[in-house]
């Protein structure tokens, strides 16, 4: 694991090198954007931003969702895969909003956790993103990437969150969130990352099989 002040050059750079990163999931809304997040797990963004793109024509309040037959939500999202949990988890999720917050998305991480199945990752993504509150979203390629390059030893998520927020700067966490997305997108995949390429190499320690 890095120290404490090569890990927040790493993480300076990082920032240098992604400075508009930014969500790939396509939402006008709190509502949109957890809906969405709940159809990304197992699944591209982009396959996600083509369902969604029909899914929130239909659906506009947490009442419809929570209304929804589950057969034919089941039917609306199945392309994402594990359609069946995805269409419960949306209509129960939903349900919560509409019956304990008046219809609308909460903004506090205890709210947002306090709903069914929602954890810290899609509550970090909605507090960062549709509230514009900082937040960690520690997603698979945050987890991988921050392992490979000595920002964290923990496999937890909630573990490696604390880790970062250790060395990323408060304000930056929601962007800093989306650049480690788009580092492990295009270098750092989880194959074979693209070392010779990197612009981190020379502070990263990582030293298993790359390109």
């Amino acid at each position: 694991m890095l120290a404490k002040e090569e890990a927040k050059e790493l993480v300076r750079k990082l920032l240098q090198e992604y400075p508009d990163a930014k969500p790939t999931l396509d939402y006008s809304n709190a509502l949109e954007l957890l809906v969405a997040a709940i159809l990304a797990a197992q699944c591209t963004d982009e396959r996600v931003n083509q369902v969604t793109k029909e899914l929130f024509k239909k659906y506009r309040s947490p009442g419809d969702y929570a209304k929804a037959q589950q057969l034919a939500l089941e039917k609306e999202v199945k392309s994402t895969g594990f359609f069946r949990q995805k269409a419960k988890a949306i209509r129960e999720v939903c349900r919560g909003i509409a019956e304990e917050h008046g219809g609308e998305v909460p903004g506090t991480m205890e709210e947002l956790t306090g709903l069914p199945g929602v954890g810290r990752k899609t509550a970090n993504m909605v507090l960062g993103d549709a509230f514009g509150m900082p937040g960690l979203i520690v997603d698979t390629h945050v987890k991988r990437v921050s392992g490979r390059t000595g920002l964290t030893e923990e496999s937890n998520p909630d573990k490696i969150e604390m880790d970062l927020q250790a060395v990323v700067p408060r304000k930056k966490w929601t962007l800093f969130s989306h650049a480690m997305m788009e580092h492990g997108r295009a270098i750092c995949v989880a194959r074979k990352p693209h070392c010779s390429r990197c612009p981190l190499r020379e502070l990263c320690p990582y030293d298993g099989p790359s390109d």
